[in-house]
């Protein structure tokens, strides 16, 4: 049973969608599809993701369990996905790399799909695509669908610039996260605008540089009086709040980093926990205000904002 806090919290979420899209003018715009964090499924918000919709190409950043599902109550057209950008390989943001595209695919993809991310993507690809063998090879066969294979192709993430073509502008920054070393931040800038997604990491030197004037900051955070009560009874409590600390950002700290990049707008998400109902958005609010005078968003699941 969800708590009465729980259910307004939910249905606050889905009125942020309209209820019916036309896909084929679906102006550019970014829409948070989970915005929490860690890998253990949660009530109250779903696994990491966002969605870019830019000059009519859907890109997804990270790919949590269930994305696919979520673009489609956000009202996303799957059939337009041109790029999925993985920041690294912990599960909660891989988890659905390579079944979204398949999913799209079993609807009405028929395009090519890059999926880039840190060294090792190119593997698991390879494996992947022995476990969807029996379902691809039948819906060609029974279908008439193009081959997927042909369609997916994976470009393994170096720092520096990433794509340049039709307008857009794709930049990666390796971010400090802990005993991942390769974990990338990704900056898009496309027709005078630019938002920066930060992926997992701790503060640091180089999510500034790469966030420097952008329009949004799209930010994980952390909140410590609730993530010590989560934690307390965990056998392991001192150690995992040692990483955690190590390797992730405080809501104070997310508008620390906003206000030395300079952007317009701090996008909060990957919200650890994510699953109590108790930390109300204000609190989120006011800590990263704490630093940051710029215009702050606490987001939720299928928000959607304009660019």
């Amino acid at each position: 049973m969800h708590t009465r806090r729980q259910l307004i919290a939910m249905a606050g979420a889905a009125a942020l969608v309209p209820r019916r899209l036309a896909a084929q003018s679906l102006p550019d715009q970014l829409v948070l599809l989970g915005t929490g964090g860690g890998p253990t499924p949660k009530a109250l918000r779903a696994a990491p993701s966002i969605a870019l919709m830019i000059g009519g190409q859907l890109h997804i950043i990270d790919a949590g369990n269930g994305v696919a599902r979520q673009a489609a109550l956000a009202g996303l057209p799957l059939k337009s996905l041109a790029h999925v950008w993985i920041s690294h390989l912990h599960s909660d943001h891989v988890a659905d790399v390579f079944t979204l595209p398949w999913l799209a695919w079993s609807g009405a993809l028929t395009t090519p799909v890059t999926v880039h991310g840190p060294q090792g993507m190119a593997a698991m690809a390879k494996h992947w695509l022995r476990f969807a063998r029996v379902d691809i090879e039948t819906r060609i066969a029974d279908e008439g669908r193009p081959d997927l294979r042909k369609m997916l192709s994976v470009s393994e993430v170096r720092p520096g610039g990433l794509l340049n073509a039709g307008g857009l502008q794709v930049t990666a920054a390796r971010v400090e996260h802990p005993p991942l070393t390769d974990s990338f931040a990704y900056r898009f800038d496309w027709a005078g605008k630019s938002v920066v997604y930060s992926g997992d990491t701790r503060p640091c030197p180089a999510l500034i540089a790469l966030a420097k004037g952008a329009d949004v900051l799209v930010q994980e955070v952390m909140y410590l009086p609730a993530l010590d009560r989560l934690i307390a009874g965990e056998s392991n409590a001192p150690s995992l709040r040692a990483h955690l600390l190590a390797s992730h950002t405080t809501a104070e700290q997310a508008g620390e980093i906003a206000a030395a990049a300079g952007v317009k707008t701090l996008v909060l998400s990957h919200f650890v926990p994510g699953g109590d109902a108790s930390v109300e958005d204000a609190l989120w609010r006011d800590s990263a205000a704490r630093a940051f005078s710029g215009s702050i968003i606490v987001g939720r699941d299928l928000m959607r904002i304009a660019l």
